[in-house]
């Protein structure tokens, strides 16, 4: 640009003079023809230059809204890759770093300081699993799983399956009517301790206390694993596998071929109710029972050590069934919405989640039992003396009788502000704090009539959910401005999770027995609810309450709706509604005191009152223990997931609860009630006839 203005100033000059007037007519004639050539050149490179710069601004632009439309999907690839690089490096650090490093304190395990005091072995052990830890295999199934005949398909390593996630979903899925397996599939527990000995690579669930118990002595003829498929319904755990009676014959083995001492069982999380009903079929006649007679349970089983017990379920199986969601997956959601949103990438995660667990009937197995009893009503809830800050409080001192150091204090919830627990599902804030008389209303005949849709049009999904099946006025109706308790809730899930709830209700019981010996309570439906059955008539069988406490735990929720029909599920937690200062709201949830899946009142009430001496649901009076187990998180990473973590899975590599289980199996005493948290004080506020 520069040269042609140079060539354009150099033409523009004043013209030379000359004497003749037709030369000089000429001259202006070839200057003008030179200008408007000039003139011309310069305009086409201009135009060119501003061609050029509009070309430049357009791909600018594109790039730009390209950035934009990749945006989320960018930090989705971030951030799995972040987690799995943390994950990996955390699994090197784990396996790979020394035991002891100079600075910091050697841990010993218990098993070792136990046999340095020559403490052994001495009851058999059969350690229970939960829900979701057993490994499960693939025996038959569809071309798609073609190469993955008796390869894990949960628990493991994953990597085959997650090539084929659709089809692994497919496996895991269980008939909708029955319950069982689809046709052309059978996906069966994997056996022995290698079934839950690891969930997945570098993160141990059972392992911890199965290396702890070697160092006493044990191994495989008198420590047992008793593996289940954890989707279906504890009695069709029998009716498909047998294996509730290959329970029976493993315990009567271990007890024949051990000096016929006694078994000590370890159940974990829903494994504690998997063993509560395996003692009343154990007991009961054929063929809904085992025919083992009474007396079984009082002949074979020295102790039983419920390990985070979920006796009476927790309202986070509502919120599963609800919407697929906890607090953690809420809080994932709202962290990368591109993932599990459906209507931004089109992964619908959390739709297939929510149809494949909704065939799982052990979901509605850790639904909360007792009802209003025991959870609260609009008004009143056990805990509406407690709050989330936790703080050093005077309290009464360890039930523990070798502890006598008054010392020590518990850790509880301080009280704030009124919340109503009781409304475990509100939808609105509006609904979960206003007075309970200027709540709409909604009763069970409008409930049952909310259900149905004949819009096929209503779904925009190619992940069908039964929520497909609802008009939006329905969901109008369920949710606007209502708030729900334990009661009410199950009329909610019956119409939202119809399928669900009816094999429900021929499999599980929730409520509270009025006469324990009404015939009707001999059906196995009644069978791993606390409150709707008896204790074996074993007066010297030991029962222990063994739960971590000091982390807030998810007690209610609060949701928020969409009646736009192109979402497949129209209820997610409010994640936006927090509450005031530091109390018990945060994220759209009410937390309370427990070990960050289940409330203390469901893992301690029975132990603490319910079957506390001699009572209708204990006539016996076998005796009962509750052991608490304060939160510390790790202090290093040498720690790992830390040796005295009390969550719900974590706590099994809490040293103080491994050495109380290994005492116990040695036949050695390890005192009464350890107590940190309010359990006795909410077991009072609970008015249960006992």
């Amino acid at each position: 640009m520069a040269s042609v203005l140079r060539l354009r100033k150099l033409y523009f000059v004043n013209p030379v003079k000359s004497s003749s007037m037709g030369l000089q007519s000429i001259e202006a004639h070839k200057s003008e023809d030179k200008r408007n050539v000039i003139v011309a050149y310069v305009k086409k490179l201009m135009q060119k230059k501003q061609d050029k710069d509009d070309k430049q601004k357009r791909n600018k632009n594109t790039n730009r809204g390209q950035s934009r439309e990749w945006k989320c999907l960018d930090n989705c690839c971030w951030i799995i890759g972040y987690i799995c690089t943390f994950w990996w490096l955390m699994f090197f650090l784990y396996h790979y770093l020394p035991l002891s490093v100079p600075g910091f304190p050697a841990i010993d395990s218990p098993g070792a300081v136990l046999k340095r005091e020559g403490i052994s072995g001495r009851h058999p052990v059969v350690l229970v699993p939960g829900i979701v830890t057993g490994g499960l295999e693939l025996w038959d199934g569809k071309p798609c799983a073609e190469g993955l005949f008796r390869k894990r398909l949960w628990g493991g390593s994953f990597t085959e399956t997650l090539k084929r996630p659709l089809c692994w979903l497919e496996h895991l899925s269980l008939d909708n009517e029955t319950g069982l397996d689809p046709p052309g599939i059978r996906v069966r527990p994997v056996e022995g301790l290698v079934a839950a000995d690891y969930f997945a690579q570098g993160y141990f669930v059972w392992a911890v206390l199965i290396e702890n118990l070697a160092k006493i002595g044990y191994d495989g003829k008198n420590l047992h694993m008793a593996a289940y498929d954890w989707r279906i319904a504890f009695q069709n755990t029998e009716v498909r596998d047998r294996a509730l009676s290959r329970l029976k014959s493993k315990i009567e083995v271990m007890y024949a071929t051990n000096g016929e001492n006694k078994v000590v069982v370890v159940p974990h999380s829903m494994g504690v109710l998997y063993f509560l009903h395996f003692m009343k079929w154990v007991e009961a006649p054929p063929p809904m029972g085992g025919g083992g007679g009474l007396g079984w349970c009082a002949k074979h089983i020295k102790s039983i050590m419920n390990i985070g017990s979920t006796f009476l379920g927790t309202p986070k199986a509502v919120s599963k069934i609800l919407s697929a969601e906890d607090r953690h997956v809420a809080l994932l959601r709202a962290m990368t919405p591109g993932f599990l949103k459906s209507e931004i990438l089109g992964f619908q995660t959390l739709e297939h989640l929510l149809r494949v667990s909704r065939t799982w009937d052990s979901t509605a197995s850790l639904l909360p039992k007792g009802g209003e009893t025991i959870w609260g009503d609009l008004d009143w809830s056990p805990e509406d003396v407690q709050n989330c800050d936790l703080k050093k409080v005077d309290a009464h001192s360890f039930r523990n009788e070798n502890d006598s150091d008054d010392s020590e204090r518990k850790k509880c919830f301080q009280e704030q502000e009124p919340v109503h627990y009781g409304r475990i599902i509100s939808f609105s804030k509006e609904a979960a704090t206003r007075p309970s008389s200027e709540l709409s209303t909604l009763n069970l005949e409008e409930l049952k009539n909310s259900g149905g849709s004949n819009d096929s049009s209503f779904s925009c999904s190619d992940v069908w959910t039964e929520y497909d099946e609802m008009s939006r006025d329905s969901i109008r109706k369920v949710s606007e401005n209502k708030a729900y308790t334990v009661k009410t809730v199950f009329d909610l899930l019956r119409v939202v999770a119809p399928k669900m709830m009816q094999r429900m209700d021929s499999h599980f019981s929730h409520g509270i027995a009025e006469d324990l010996d009404d015939p009707k309570y001999a059906h196995h439906k009644y069978w791993s609810n606390p409150l709707e059955t008896k204790l074996p008539d074993a007066p010297n069988m030991e029962i222990y309450c063994l739960y971590g406490v000091g982390i807030p735990t998810e007690r209610s929720y609060i949701y928020d709706s969409s009646y736009d029909k192109c979402k497949s599920i129209p209820f997610r937690i409010d994640l936006s509604i927090e509450g005031k200062g530091s109390g018990c709201l945060r994220s759209g949830m009410y937390f309370v005191d427990g070990d960050d899946s289940v409330p203390i009142v469901s893992s301690g009430f029975m132990c603490a009152k319910g079957w506390r001496n001699k009572t209708r649901f204990n006539p016996s009076g076998s005796p009962t223990y509750v052991r608490e187990y304060r939160h510390k998180a790790p202090a290093s990473l040498l720690e790992g997931r830390g040796v005295e973590s009390s969550a719900h899975v974590d706590i099994m590599g809490n040293v103080n609860l491994i050495e109380d289980i290994l005492r116990v199996a040695a036949g050695e005493e390890i005192g009464g009630d350890k107590i940190y948290s309010d359990i006795l004080t909410l077991s009072e506020r609970i008015n249960l006839k006992l």
